[in-house]
């Protein structure tokens, strides 16, 4: 993570002097900022590899930052900190645009895992025009946006990539673990059902109202993305 420049968006002092400790051991630049309204304006004024950012913040919490910094800068990544570690608290902080979901406490090993692999993945090299079809879904890597029979399928950055990983993975049992290792690229607590959550979104919005659907639910099993006409599998 050496030359990386991040912003730590978070009020607590504790937290922040470990953060900081660790990161720069790294070789990473690291700024801070103690409050929401002050983070957004720094995230916008300045150039990051990477947003650090508590939910529970003075004033402007950090769901709201997340979605006025998603309108002004769409691909920076985004690691959320909070104490809050429900399914519906993880689903709110993706779907306010964070890349990835960290519950306090951790260890700070875990912290550098997640903060390499959002890296990766934004560092990745672009793909110049790749387009995935089935049975009347067209899924544009490229662009990363998705359609059937034409007709525009509006996503949130989760369920584009839990998309494009179905897509990209056609007639393959996929385990709830496989999704979380590719899809969050590291696995959330395995209490939580995020994952059968993020699944019924996405297969209401690809799914409905067409005869022949793609998302099945393999029983026992986790789910499989294939041309099917009927009823799938349920658990």
């Amino acid at each position: 993570m050496l030359n990386r420049k991040m912003l730590l968006i978070e009020d607590e002092p504790g937290l922040v002097s470990v953060i900081i400790r660790g990161l720069k051991e790294s070789g990473v630049e690291i700024s801070v900022a103690g409050d929401g309204a002050t983070g957004l304006e720094m995230a916008t004024k300045h150039t990051f590899d990477l947003v650090i950012l508590d939910v529970l913040l003075p004033g402007i919490n950090g769901i709201q930052v997340c979605r006025e910094l998603r309108k002004k800068n769409p691909n920076i990544p985004v690691l959320m900190l909070t104490a809050l570690g429900s399914t519906e608290n993880i689903i709110t902080g993706l779907d306010s645009g964070a890349d990835d979901y960290l519950v306090k406490p951790f260890k700070f090993a875990e912290l550098e895992a997640r903060i390499r692999s959002l890296i990766r993945r934004s560092s990745a090299p672009s793909v110049v025009s790749t387009k995935q079809e089935i049975a009347g879904l067209e899924v544009d890597i490229s662009s990363k946006t998705a359609k059937r029979y034409d007709k525009p399928i509006n996503l949130t950055a989760t369920e584009y990539r839990l998309l494009e990983y179905f897509v990209q993975n056609q007639n393959k049992v996929l385990s709830r673990i496989n999704i979380l290792e590719n899809v969050w690229n590291i696995d959330f607590n395995m209490g939580t059902n995020v994952v059968d959550v993020y699944v019924n979104y996405l297969r209401k919005k690809v799914d409905n109202g067409h005869a022949v659907k793609l998302i099945h639910t393999v029983f026992g099993m986790g789910y499989i993305f294939k041309q099917e006409s009927g009823h799938e599998n349920t658990d």
